[in-house]
């Protein structure tokens, strides 16, 4: 991609093509049962990325290292999108789930620093503001759901462990071959859930495939390819910054496309929320590595989320 169409077009494409993620998995489940729309989305995915790490002559994890790279696809996938999908059949705004969501990488923080890795003071206080944030959004909503919000904690835990365990068991593994082995483990698990739960009936086959069609090209392909290329080309702190708007795009895609109300304590958790995955993001300044090499070898968990969860959306 040309570099000057990358700086101007990237950045807005990268925040929609992402945000729309939520809208087209709401669409989907009120066509579908959450599992059968997983199942669809991982197989169809699974199998163009195959082809796609194959004819680029990908190099495939063996031995331990592809047992690590299942286990990590397991929970950044299947449990990720088992819990968020599901939230949305209980009815939790896009909102709401695009809000947990980016807490992703303040939960990852917080796991890095139980691994020995420091987690600053001003991270700890972007954690509990990003929390506020959230609580204020999911008391606006109108159909509270206690089981809903759970089964979001659950999506944040898969995504969050998911991300420290391939962090620190498979980073040398191509993102290629690794995405397409995360989907390849999850799609036979949300086919046997979709089986013992009886879900295979489809109430709106049009809104199904249409759904389909874009997660599977737009949020699983399209965005991971542009997503690497901006990660090839730019430092990494600077691509992080573009997901600080999703939670506010999302909700505005979701009043426009499907209805969902934005009331004023809605609007107040996503400012809220905000702040607090900036203050997270960001250790403080003393601390701060002062180059941009410096910046590109840190381990920083957006660095890792942003790298290898491009097809998480």
């Amino acid at each position: 991609m040309d570099n000057r169409l990358l700086e101007v077009a990237g950045p807005p494409a990268l925040i929609v093509m992402w945000s729309s993620a939520f809208i087209a998995g709401i669409i989907g489940v009120g066509a579908a049962p959450p599992m059968l729309v997983l199942f669809a989305r991982f197989g169809i995915a699974a199998l163009l990325l195959v082809t796609y790490a194959l004819v680029a002559r990908t190099v495939w994890p063996r031995g331990r290292i592809l047992a690590h790279t299942l286990v990590a696809g397991f929970l950044m996938q299947m449990v990720q999108f088992g819990g968020f999908y599901s939230a949305m059949h209980e009815h939790v705004s896009a909102a709401v789930i695009s809000l947990m969501q980016g807490l992703s990488p303040i939960v990852i923080a917080l796991f890095a620093g139980g691994m020995g890795e420091s987690v600053s003071p001003r991270q700890w206080l972007g954690f509990g503001v990003g929390g506020l944030g959230v609580g204020l959004a999911v008391v606006d909503q109108s159909h509270f759901s206690v089981i809903g919000l759970l089964l979001c904690v659950v999506g944040l835990l898969g995504l969050s462990l998911g991300t420290v365990y391939q962090k620190r068991f498979t980073p040398a593994v191509d993102p290629r071959a690794g995405t397409a082995l995360h989907l390849l483990i999850a799609a036979p698990f949300a086919g046997v859930l979709a089986v013992l739960t009886g879900s295979f009936h489809i109430a709106d086959p049009a809104r199904f495939g249409g759904a389909l069609v874009w997660m599977v090209l737009i949020n699983s392909i399209g965005a991971f390819l542009l997503l690497n290329t901006m990660m090839l080309r730019w430092d990494t702190s600077r691509v992080s910054r573009f997901f600080f708007a999703i939670p506010a795009v999302t909700a505005l895609m979701a009043w426009l496309f499907i209805d969902q109300p934005l009331r004023p304590l809605t609007l107040a958790g996503l400012g809220v929320g905000l702040i607090g995955m900036v203050l997270a993001s960001r250790r403080a300044a003393a601390a701060a590595p002062t180059s941009e090499t410096a910046v590109a070898s840190r381990p920083a968990p957006h660095r890792i989320m942003l790298r290898r969860h491009a097809v998480g959306v």
